[in-house]
């Protein structure tokens, strides 16, 4: 069986305006690239510590997220290296923000709403219309949901 043929009825205008819809294999493919970018718990806090304030060095952002500027300046590079930040130089300074185009509303909006809606640690799936837990944070979901090893897990629970 081929993956265009169904043995079951389906909506063939359902089906097309799904397909229609859906992104090509490469933006898939670019896209999931990105969102391994905020996998991790500190680059996903430089993010939206950035999107709180014009720029900041990497001591500043250290200081903000409560980590050691080895994990800020590898953060850092990771979310240079993908495309999502710009620097500029002041002296020996260097001061990072969010590249221009950046979608603010990305982090402000999406992803505070999935942790609103994200499942905690231990709980069942809510049922469809049931309140979920607005006090949710990244560090009661599970490692499986957030696609991390023990490593990120270790820092999440150290944070």
């Amino acid at each position: 069986m081929t993956p265009r043929s169904h043995e079951h009825p389906v909506n063939s205008e359902r089906v097309a305006v799904a397909r229609d819809g859906v992104l090509s294999v490469a933006d898939a493919g670019r896209l999931a690239g990105l969102l391994g970018m905020l996998a991790d718990p500190v680059r996903s806090r430089i993010l939206f510590a950035l999107v709180s304030v014009e720029e900041l060095c990497v001591g500043d952002l250290a200081l903000a997220l409560d980590v050691t500027e080895d994990q800020v300046s590898y953060g850092l590079k990771m979310l240079r290296l993908a495309g999502l930040l710009s620097f500029r130089k002041d002296g020996r300074m260097v001061f990072y923000r969010l590249r221009d185009g950046f979608p603010h509303q990305l982090l402000e909006h999406c992803l505070r709403q999935l942790l609103t809606i994200a499942t905690p640690r231990g709980a069942a799936p809510a049922a469809p219309g049931a309140d979920t837990n607005p006090g949710a944070g990244p560090d009661l979901l599970t490692s499986a949901a957030l696609g991390d090893g023990p490593d990120q897990e270790a820092d999440r629970a150290g944070s």
